[in-house]
């Protein structure tokens, strides 16, 4: 069977080389770096930003704690955290990811408003902590179903505002436009053949809306992406 082929449903038996705690740590640090470029490319953070993050931050009329979930090596969190500062709002960032892989190279990209914890969602809300708004990217596509449930169950109780979850959405295009473009990035890197199995992983939007069903709500930000949307439950 082709890519392509099985490109009609989650193939949720394929597994991410950078998931796989013996893979190459050479090629697994190269892979968190360029994270970086890739992400401003496919992720549409930018727009998100603007369309979802920046107004529930004003609208706090306040200094704002923001968490993101399964963090990686820390380019969105850095990212989103430029572009609040260049409107002139005060946020605490903060990326959590209980792989200790990748919080070592999030440390790298540590500043001043922006720090990284080796924690995953339950241990966040076991030391009772909570946030204005909680975010991820591309985490939903590796879990399984009663981990997906159990995450977004999560994100909702360390959450007093909005909860965004982006990620890819599967499609022949992204396919065959992702195996051809990454090519100049991938080399020394997890990118590619990860990047395709992440493709081959993820959820189309009704998918992704009936797996999470209430009070989840399923958009298309931009062509080749989801993002799930719901308000937190979290109180001061």
């Amino acid at each position: 069977m082709s890519a392509f082929t099985g490109l009609a449903r989650r193939d949720t038996a394929l597994r991410e080389l950078m998931d796989d705690p013996e893979c190459d740590p050479r090629a697994l640090a190269a892979t968190y770096r360029r994270f970086d470029v890739v992400n401003r490319l496919v992720s549409a953070w930018g727009r998100v930003y603007r369309t979802h993050v920046r107004p529930e931050l004003i609208a706090l009329g306040r200094p704002a704690r923001v968490l993101d979930l399964g963090s990686g090596g820390g380019d969105v969190v850095v990212r989103l955290a430029s572009l609040a500062s260049r409107d002139g709002l005060s946020v605490e960032w903060v990326g959590a990811d209980p792989d200790p892989r990748a919080h070592e190279a999030a440390r790298l990209r540590e500043r001043p408003g922006v720090h990284f914890v080796s924690q995953g969602s339950r241990e966040l809300i076991e030391s009772g902590e909570t946030f204005d708004l909680v975010l991820s990217n591309h985490v939903l596509h590796h879990l399984d179903d009663a981990s997906l449930a159990a995450f977004a169950d999560d994100s909702l109780a360390l959450s007093r505002g909005a909860v965004l979850h982006a990620d890819i959405a599967r499609g022949r295009l992204a396919y065959g436009l992702y195996a051809v473009g990454i090519a100049p990035l991938s080399v020394g890197t997890f990118l590619r053949v990860d990047g395709l199995r992440s493709i081959r992983r993820s959820y189309r939007p009704a998918e992704l809306a009936a797996a999470l069903g209430t009070p989840w709500v399923v958009e298309t930000p931009a062509p080749f992406r989801v993002l799930a949307t719901a308000r937190g439950r979290a109180r001061d």
